[in-house]
């Protein structure tokens, strides 16, 4: 997908999104490693968001992810930062935080140094949670469009793939 297509859809989803959160009363939070900020980003350049986004966290080191977001000592260590039980934990943290109903969280290797035969550049584990409810999934997106930065291109489809399972929690449970 060419980036600015990218950028354009993370824009359009934020829209809906803030729409949909304001009219329904929902509130939520996000905590980002690798998009760093860019899904809120995303979410508070929509006018009207301040209804709906309660805080946002980027948290890049480790004891920011276990001091603030609660993310245990034994996730980090068993399963490392980059883990689909790290994205959940740092989801439910930033909620616990906030008081938020829906909490968005998004932890990998964005590149283009870090990544590992265990963790390649590319991937993202990203968690949604409603309430009680969590949807996680791991992700390896590819570098597919040469005039955008590695990092960048990322960084994006990481943060339109959060809001697109963001936007389908939102969806499914009210």
């Amino acid at each position: 997908m060419k980036y600015e297509k990218l950028l354009n859809e993370i824009a359009q989803l934020s829209a809906h999104i803030v729409r949909v959160c304001s009219e329904r009363g929902l509130h939520i939070t996000t905590a980002e490693s690798c998009t760093g900020g860019m899904i809120s980003a995303a979410i508070t350049a929509v006018s009207g968001s301040s209804s709906v986004i309660e805080l946002g966290v980027c948290s890049y080191s480790n004891r920011i992810k276990h001091e603030i977001l609660g993310v245990s000592d034994d996730t980090l260590g068993k399963y490392s930062e980059y883990s689909i039980q790290c994205a959940e934990e740092m989801a439910r943290g930033a909620m616990k935080l906030s008081g938020a109903e829906l909490g968005v969280s998004t932890t990998g290797v964005a590149g283009p140094t870090g990544g590992t035969d265990e963790h390649p550049v590319g991937e993202v584990c990203i968690a949604v949670c409603y309430k009680n409810a969590v949807h996680s999934k791991r992700y390896v997106f590819t570098h597919d469009d040469a005039e955008a930065p590695l990092r960048d291109y990322i960084r994006a489809c990481a943060a339109r793939k959060a809001l697109m399972l963001l936007d389908l929690m939102i969806m499914a449970n009210n």
